[in-house]
């Protein structure tokens, strides 16, 4: 008779039949978001219902905490600090799940699906009252959720800190709070200089920006991008979707979406290169190891670090001035004409530094200025007892307060984003944490390149590959290791701070200001 398995073992090959599931619900997400006809709304909502109840059911069952019980039993002082880290997360999140009550995760996952169906009817419409009782449905499932959590909180934690959690491991509102507070200070007065040059000399590049990229040359671009970037078919997928995203469906396949928007011939380049940047890290997480997949240790570290990477490669690789400069013949081949002059002026196109009305068509200046607002407007809904019918005219205030702009309509106004009609409260920040990190990583590497313009050096070269191999040494393999802010410091050397951001801005804005 053979041997009975291990507890780990046990408990590794249960991770794997969760892991199974989770990656069976992405595959609907993605094709929810891609192909899916709008009448499949509902039974859709019902397919992620359930499965979301299964793998609730997996994640608290009795059974299930008897087997985490039994491996940490199984332990020995000696045992590798990798699986003694495991075991505290699965802890962790077994204590959280057991809070929940099964009913309000089906109804979460329904409200989800039907706030995603719900909220692209009323962005075509421009029709907020049509989204309104969806929003205020997940804003009451949301609330209910914190509050069964908070019992298996480490640490006392406001509803949206502990919505947070699971996007910002350890997150709280007061360092927040003090790492957007410089944000707030500094970025209206960059962009003020921004507003007041372009007052004496109207921006030239404005008009360029708007040149006419045929929807199939933005297409052969992005695939051209992709292929200079390592994208492997065998193992990579791209299509549209109404709002970019990456999704990882299993180990060996990961697809992103990107969209072309009219009057915006960058916008779908643009995206191409943030949504790799996501799926290069999830490629480059740690899977191979006994430690890692399917276990905690080969998650992500964070959501601020995840978009760390995605704006790293979108804003410090394909806005730079060096690569403008490389790919500059490249669009002007495929249009058969130059509309930015030179590459300079393509450069500028890039970079618009213009405040904008849409977070993800923003600049890196008004950026964290976006995030600021949905920041403090989540608190207001969820802790501050703002009504939901109140969000539309708070919105456009706090725009006009934080950007000097209003939106003409809601469409382009508190109906933009994707993450409040799927209940997604607690994640922007991660945005803004992700230029910081992406900032203080992108020093240390350049340390490591040779000093200041190292990094731009390599892209010079089209050596992006020497790049990405000092994350995938550096950065990918921690993993759940350590959180965002534990990563920056042994990274870096330093604790995560504003600074090199704004060093970062400054020096853009003046290089963009200069004289062509």
């Amino acid at each position: 008779m053979p041997a009975a398995a291990s507890a780990l073992t046990r408990l590794r090959e249960h991770l794997h039949h969760t892991r199974l599931l989770g990656s069976i619900s992405s595959s609907l997400y993605y094709d929810q978001n891609t192909v899916m006809p709008a009448a499949g709304a509902a039974w859709r909502g019902e397919q992620l219902a359930l499965l979301a109840s299964q793998l609730h059911e997996r994640q608290s069952s009795a059974q299930y905490a008897e087997l985490v019980q039994a491996a940490e039993a199984e332990l020995g002082a000696d045992a590798p600090p990798e699986q003694q880290r495991n075991l505290a997360l699965l802890r962790l999140e077994l204590n959280r799940q057991r809070c929940l009550d099964p009913a309000l995760v089906g109804a979460l996952a329904k409200a989800q699906s039907l706030g995603n169906a719900v909220w692209q009817d009323a962005r075509a419409r421009n029709d907020f009252s049509a989204f309104a009782p969806a929003l205020q449905e997940l804003i009451a499932l949301r609330r209910q959720q914190a509050s069964q959590l908070a019992a298996a909180e480490p640490a006392a934690r406001s509803p949206w800190e502990i919505l947070a959690q699971p996007f910002e491991p350890d997150v709280s509102k007061s360092r927040l709070q003090e790492l957007f507070a410089p944000l707030k200070a500094e970025l209206p007065v960059l962009l003020e200089q921004v507003a007041a040059s372009h007052a004496m000399a109207p921006d030239a590049s404005a008009a360029a920006n708007h040149a006419d990229l045929p929807e199939a040359l933005q297409e052969q671009l992005c695939a051209e991008l992709l292929d200079s970037w390592g994208y492997n078919a065998s193992r990579c997928q791209r299509s549209r979707s109404a709002h970019p995203f990456s999704c990882t469906v299993g180990p060996a396949d990961f697809r992103i979406t990107t969209r072309v928007v009219p009057g915006q011939p960058l916008s779908a380049f643009l995206a191409t290169a943030h949504e790799w940047g996501h799926s290069l890290y999830e490629q480059g997480l740690p899977r191979s190891d006994d430690h890692y997949f399917p276990w905690p240790l080969g998650e992500a570290t964070s959501m601020g670090v995840h978009e760390s990477q995605s704006l790293f490669w979108e804003c410090r690789v394909a806005r730079s001035r060096a690569f403008a400069e490389r790919w500059h013949p490249r669009f002007c081949s495929g249009l058969g004409h130059d509309p930015w002059g030179n590459a300079a002026g393509f450069w500028r196109a890039l970079n618009p530094l213009r405040p904008g009305l849409i977070r993800v068509e923003a600049d890196e200046l008004s950026y964290g200025l976006h995030i600021v607002l949905r920041f403090e407007l989540e608190l207001a809904l969820l802790e501050e007892g703002m009504p939901v019918d109140d969000l539309p005219q708070q919105w456009n205030q706090r725009m006009r307060d934080l950007l000097g702009i209003t939106p003409a309509s809601d469409a382009e106004g508190c109906l933009q984003d994707i993450h409040w009609a799927e209940g997604l409260f607690g994640y922007f920040p991660s945005y803004a944490l992700g230029h910081l990190i992406s900032a203080q990583l992108s020093e240390a590497m350049e340390a490591d390149l040779g000093g200041p313009g190292g990094l731009e050096r390599c892209v010079a070269r089209g050596e992006e590959a020497e790049l990405r191999g000092w994350l995938a040494q550096r950065v990918w393999p921690l993993g759940r290791r350590v959180n965002g802010e534990q990563l920056v410091r042994q990274v870096s050397g330093a604790p995560l701070s504003a600074e090199p951001f704004l060093r970062h801005l400054r020096r853009t804005v003046a290089g963009l200001l200069s004289p062509a």
